[in-house]
């Protein structure tokens, strides 16, 4: 038996399908939606189609922009010689929460796992190999701790090979299986400062 009608049940289906939003969370937010005065609710019908239409992937580390190019790299007091790879825009954020890190970062959209489909060419590796012109001394691994980021990290690590670059992985602090988004900003720093090499 159907709840509420059909406008209102597909509100609450489509809330319920964005990750993490429960079917009672969708509830909430469709009510909460439908009470919003008429302008809001048009405003944040915009800004979510303007999202959708105008963000985009920075043109060097592939990060989630609506500029050419994200903040991080337009800003020419970040060290560049310094990459950190991460898997996701998620990453990027929780690293610079920490307000430590200096140099600039890499974002593969994703972490190879064969059990899923996703191979090297899938994510943002040969993007990432192409940014190794001379000038990178260091590349930190920062995928996440589990099967498919360790397997991504050893996969970047044979694919620098012999080039001058230092390879380092994140250290322990990060727990197994954990994914960085949801990692406190200390334990995040532990394991940036405690890196080891590959």
């Amino acid at each position: 038996m159907e709840l509420y009608s059909g406008r209102i049940n597909t509100l609450v289906d489509e809330l319920a399908a964005l990750p993490g939003i429960g079917s009672k969370s969708a509830q909430r937010l469709a009510f909460h939606i439908i009470g919003m005065p008429k302008d809001r609710v048009n405003r944040l019908a915009q800004t979510l189609m303007d999202a959708r239409e105008n963000v985009c992937y920075c043109e060097k580390c592939f990060t989630l922009t609506d500029e050419a190019l994200c903040p991080v790299c337009a800003n020419v007091k970040r060290d560049t010689s310094t990459i950190m790879v991460v898997e996701n825009s998620r990453d990027l954020a929780a690293y610079e929460k920490t307000g430590k890190y200096e140099g600039v970062y890499h974002v593969l959209h994703g972490a190879i796992s064969p059990m899923l489909g996703i191979g090297p060419g899938d994510i943002k590796l040969k993007e990432l190999i192409t940014r190794l012109d001379g000038t990178v001394k260091e590349i930190i691994i920062a995928t996440n701790s589990s099967l498919e980021g360790e397997t991504t990290a050893m996969y970047i690590r044979k694919l620098v090979g012999d080039l001058p670059v230092r390879v380092t992985r994140i250290a322990s602090g990060v727990p197994v299986g954990g994914d960085l988004e949801y990692i406190d900003e200390v334990t995040l720093l532990r394991a940036l400062e405690g890196r080891t090499e590959l």
